[in-house]
């Protein structure tokens, strides 16, 4: 790749960038949705992924990986060594991509992107012992999201095969699980999965808890969220030794006839 790459979406250039990338990679100041194209390029990507060295804008890093599904697939590169997550202190005026033989400039210009490439040896070479060393000198972004990976075999493990199922089903209903409105969070889908599967609240909240999706505590209040608002039902199970358990049940009618690809669509209406 030696020619400009114009008129290309954004994950175009990603991919020509990880196809042709001979080592790692260095990703400077990605915008909003560079970071999320490239966590899905990324994770859909066929072949040996090189190291992305993601440089960001805390910031903007923070607000991307408030999204359950870019997070949680974001966690999973890591976990691979795909991807490695740092915060930028000083940003470039453009994005760029530097792998060892080239620099790729991604210019915006309204709703057309553009890849700027250059290989001239010296300049890149410059460049890239530049950001290599400001990577050196970064703060690593703490990402505390569990990998996707990590959540459905335990998932799988912890409860059933059937909730994980579900669970997967629900993400990929969605084009974000933030809960602000534009989507259901990560323990309102494990707590919504519970309940279609008959789980207990015990057994799903100390799997969330566990897997480091959230606290039993937070479980706790967002069960009694959904079931204020008749999303989901409980019944008492008597346990041999202290209080009764809760099991989980869907409780609004609605829900009980959607199937996996409508019930994110189905509660969030009625949580909104």
């Amino acid at each position: 790749m030696t020619s400009n790459l114009l008129n290309h979406q954004i994950d175009d250039i990603l991919g020509s960038v990880l196809e042709d990338a001979s080592g790692d990679v260095y990703m400077i100041n990605p915008s909003w949705d560079g970071i999320e194209e490239f966590v899905s390029v990324a994770t859909e990507f066929d072949g040996s992924l090189p190291t992305v060295h993601m440089l960001a804008d805390e910031r903007t890093l923070k607000d991307v990986m408030d999204d359950f599904i870019v997070a949680s697939n974001a966690a999973d590169l890591i976990s691979q060594d795909a991807l490695a997550l740092r915060t930028l202190e000083e940003a470039p005026e453009n994005s760029l991509l530097i792998t060892e033989d080239r620099i790729v400039a991604i210019v915006h210009a309204g709703d057309r992107v553009g890849g700027l490439v250059t290989a001239d040896e010296s300049f890149v070479e410059d460049t890239y012992d530049t950001y290599a060393t400001r990577w050196e000198d970064a703060e690593t972004f703490n990402l505390r999201t569990p990998p996707i990976s990590d959540v459905q075999e335990t998932l799988t493990e912890e409860i059933s095969a059937e909730a994980q199922e579900d669970f997967s089903a629900i993400l990929d209903s969605l084009e974000t699980a933030r809960g602000d409105g534009d989507g259901l969070d990560e323990v309102t889908i494990s707590l919504l999965v519970a309940a279609k599967n008959d789980a207990l609240l015990y057994d799903i909240s100390k799997w969330g808890e566990d897997v480091g999706i959230a606290s039993k505590a937070t479980f706790s209040r967002t069960k009694t969220k959904l079931e204020d608002m008749g999303l989901i039902d409980t019944e008492k199970v008597p346990i041999d030794v202290g209080r009764p358990r809760l099991r989980l049940k869907i409780g609004d009618e609605r829900l009980q006839e959607a199937d996996n690809g409508q019930l994110a669509t189905v509660a969030q209406s009625i949580l909104n």
